[in-house]
């Protein structure tokens, strides 16, 4: 157990600060942001240059060090010496929250085994951001990220998540807007709602909200750019699972091709669910499945 008081005065070494910066607009850089990174001995950037934009802006003069996915490993002992050795430090990544589909992660857990204070600073997150103005509930809410490039492992990510009940979040690059939509169209239905929203604080910030299959036409004869937040509303409709043993006549062999049929589970994952459905042992349907198949 770990028991951190971020600001007790008898803390002997320094503070990992996870600064959030703008995700578009400067303005919504937060006084305590800007502090914070002229009070630390050394602003941990997930692009230098990109920052140092920020910095330049905001007159800061705290030198920087490279934090990115291809240097951390390498990073992080170098950054927790100089955190024991009393120095602060704050980690920024180029928009938004650090760790949000963003370095950071790595050095956050890094600090808690070496039992350094770890304070997040609140701001700007684009997933969020784009929810509240979505029109879907914000109620719950998953957010899922990246979605993997590969159309075969996109749909099998995607079959994983057709019957969430919360509003799922994805972040897209414009170039695979039109084959994600497409892949989310065959999994989800065209009559799902969805948001898909780009340049969100910008100038050119836009919306566009309708059903998945009109966001994709609209797609397919406009052409999208810059940073892009997708929404898609919760599943509405009756899971399998909620009725009276739709399956109860069905052998468990045909139960397990029928979850891979119609929810596009490979036979691992239908496996599980039939077990779960039927308050069976998974191995016991592992067993049946390779023995029938």
């Amino acid at each position: 157990m770990n028991k951190q008081k971020s600001f007790d005065k008898a803390i002997e070494t320094g503070r990992l600060y996870l600064v959030p910066t703008p995700i578009g607009n400067l303005q919504d850089m937060t006084f305590r942001a800007i502090d914070t990174l002229k009070e630390a001995a050394v602003i941990a950037s997930e692009d230098t240059r990109n920052t140092q934009k920020l910095l330049n802006h905001f007159q800061v003069t705290t030198p920087q060090i490279s934090f990115h996915e291809h240097n951390y490993k390498e990073r992080i002992p170098k950054l927790v010496e100089r955190l024991l050795a009393g120095e602060s430090v704050a980690q920024v990544s180029d928009a938004g929250m650090p760790s949000i589909s963003d370095p950071g992660h790595e050095l956050v857990v890094a600090c808690l085994v070496a039992e350094i204070p770890v304070v997040a600073l609140p701001g700007a997150t684009a997933g969020v951001t784009a929810l509240i103005a979505s029109g879907m509930s914000a109620e719950k809410f998953t957010f899922y990220g990246f979605l993997n490039r590969k159309k075969n492992l996109q749909l099998k990510e995607l079959a994983t998540l057709q019957h969430k009940r919360e509003t799922l979040i994805f972040y897209e690059s414009p170039y695979r807007l039109k084959a994600t939509f497409a892949n989310m169209v065959a999994v989800f239905g065209e009559e799902r709602q969805g948001s898909l929203c780009r340049e969100l604080t910008k100038l050119h910030e836009e919306y566009i909200r309708g059903t998945l299959g009109e966001i994709l036409s609209y797609l397919l004869e406009n052409e999208i750019k810059g940073e892009c937040c997708i929404l898609v509303a919760g599943f509405a409709g009756e899971l399998v699972a909620e009725t009276e043993n739709d399956w109860s006549d069905w052998s468990i062999l045909e139960h397990i091709e029928e979850e891979m049929s119609q929810n596009r589970l490979n036979s691992k994952e239908a496996i599980k669910q039939v077990a779960k459905l039927r308050g069976l042992k998974k191995q016991e349907v592992y067993k049946v499945y390779h023995q029938e198949t």
